[in-house]
């Protein structure tokens, strides 16, 4: 067996970040496995084909089991598979959260993990256009970019935002969150800048760095409670490899935990039922799932908005507080685009536009599960989306204020007809019918292996798994609660923070049962 200093299980948002910093020390080896491909299918690069990317080769394409709240729905749920993960597919939203996030994650028994503590991380990996400030740096891989020549169409709902009575915010990474806005995107010269591109591509000659795609993990190996490597299926051959300091998992909220199950780390009924072996009893390993939920509202426009190629699916955006939120941060959350974004079964006219409400923080948690022992099975999860009664009344406040802004006099040279929900859903009962029919998730899964000391906590502060050693995962999935916001530059700053933990590891050599050289 092959053997490296560091194993990274997977090349997304936080693996090609943790490849780029522990590879700096050019004594270190690592290894990064990659389930998918290369990201060489052209529509990656070309940001205003990320709709087009849904369910191709490059997407692990999971459906959730049946929703009970959403009159038992599978609910589509896309996973990068390929070089950068989700960064590679998703839509390229650059939100950080609110600071209250962090500082909550710290109250949770996190220390250095405030707001305070993660900005810096932030910066580290940001190249903003805009120069550096308090709030943004310019030295980092990550090109964060304002929209290019973003349709008028998109103004205009800043405009009707603000003239409503809500703020006019330049900068939803800045001084505050609340209020209306263009995103900022991870775009670089027109292009997507993806965690591969960003941080992998300009390493790749490193002679300390391996990374090899096509590779399905499929159990870590153990001594004992130490995790002393891995065990991969590529081009249909098992094999496996040594890691003489850590291994990092970092596989996202459904497949990191599959992955710690199938190796014996999870609850001990569940693993025994399914005859695995228990390395380790983590009841917490799959459970508290987390992630945001999207509704749509489509109206046929009158022209052509034009949207740009070098725009996401929305372009402008909105946060705010609800009546029925009492917290720091704002729990409401409004797209909008020059483009049409609506479930199968809709018109599809050629000239639209869409907004679309989000609720921040949905009061359900879901789990993750294992299929069966067959590392090959998808994960088996469920969201519990709207669970709460609450929160199907924000989103019915939202879905009337989306309304209500696009039937402004600033759309009446676009508006058209509406498509979604349709002009004769009116009523409180319609529209909540409309939700539990046509929601669907945003593509933000987090807080599978969450970071904490309490009793279903899976990893601890520097995101090394309770009671093992050599082992952390560094993802979304440590999230112990979701981010207000998008995660993809949440988890690329937890694979900054997490580079900087394993760094600061003093050297250990392990017991040499397999043979392992030191």
């Amino acid at each position: 067996m092959t053997d490296y200093d560091y194993i990274v299980i997977g090349a997304g948002s936080a693996g090609c970040v943790v490849a780029n910093r522990l590879t700096e020390d050019s004594d270190t080896t690592v290894l990064l496995l990659e389930a998918g491909n290369p990201d060489t299918k052209p529509e990656i690069q070309i940001p205003a084909e990320c709709v087009n990317l849904l369910g191709t080769e490059v997407d692990w394409g999971y459906f959730s089991e049946p929703e009970p709240y959403l009159n038992n729905r599978k609910i589509f749920c896309s996973r990068g598979k390929v070089l950068g993960g989700s960064s590679s597919i998703n839509f390229m939203f650059y939100i950080r959260g609110n600071p209250h996030d962090y500082d909550h994650w710290q109250s949770l028994g996190n220390p250095g993990w405030s707001y305070q503590d993660v900005l810096p991380y932030f910066k580290k990996s940001e190249h903003s256009s805009r120069g550096a400030s308090e709030y943004h740096g310019v030295d980092g891989e990550l090109s964060v970019t304002d929209p290019i020549s973003p349709a008028v169409v998109s103004q205009r709902f800043i405009d009707a935002v603000v003239a409503m009575g809500y703020d006019y915010n330049p900068d939803f990474n800045g001084t505050q969150q609340e209020g209306a806005g263009f995103y900022q995107l991870t775009v670089k010269d027109g292009k997507r800048h993806s965690a591969a591109v960003a941080f992998l591509v300009p390493i790749l000659q490193r002679s300390n760095l391996t990374v090899t795609t096509g590779a399905l993990v499929t159990r870590l190996l153990f001594e004992g409670t130490r995790a002393v490597g891995v065990e991969y299926l590529h081009e249909g051959t098992l094999h496996q490899v040594r890691a003489a300091r850590e291994v990092i998992l970092s596989a996202g909220a459904f497949d990191s935990p599959k992955l710690l199950m199938l190796s014996g780390i999870g609850d001990a009924a569940h693993l025994q039922a399914l005859r695995i072996p228990v390395v380790v009893d983590l009841p917490g390993v799959g459970q508290n799932l987390q992630d945001h939920i999207l509704v749509p509202v489509a109206y046929q426009a009158t022209q052509n908005l034009h949207p740009a190629s070098t725009s996401s699916v929305a372009e402008a955006g909105l946060f705010l507080h609800s009546e029925w939120n009492s917290e720091v941060a704002p729990d409401l959350r409004f797209y909008f685009g020059p483009n049409l974004f609506v479930p199968p079964g809709y018109a599809r006219p050629d000239w639209a536009f869409t907004g679309a409400v989000s609720l921040t923080h949905l009061q359900n948690i879901g789990s993750v599960s294992l299929r069966s022992s067959d590392p090959k099975d998808a994960p088996m999860f469920r969201m519990n989306y709207l669970q709460s009664e609450v929160d199907a009344q924000k989103l019915v406040f939202a879905l009337k204020l989306i309304r209500q802004l696009l039937h402004t006099s600033f759309f009446d040279e676009f508006r058209g007809a509406e498509i979604a929900p349709g002009a004769d859903v009116v009523s409180d009962e319609a529209l909540v019918a409309y939700i539990r029919n046509n929601c669907g998730t945003e593509w933000h899964p987090v807080g599978t292996c969450k970071m904490g000391t309490d009793s279903m906590a899976v990893v601890d502060p520097e995101l090394r798994v309770h009671g093992v050693e050599g082992l952390r995962v560094v993802d979304a999935s440590i999230m112990p609660t979701i981010t207000t916001g998008n995660t993809n530059a949440p988890t690329i700053m937890i694979g900054e923070k997490a580079a900087d933990f394993i760094k600061a590891r003093t050297p250990q050599t392990i017991p040499n049962k397999l043979n392992i050289q030191t």
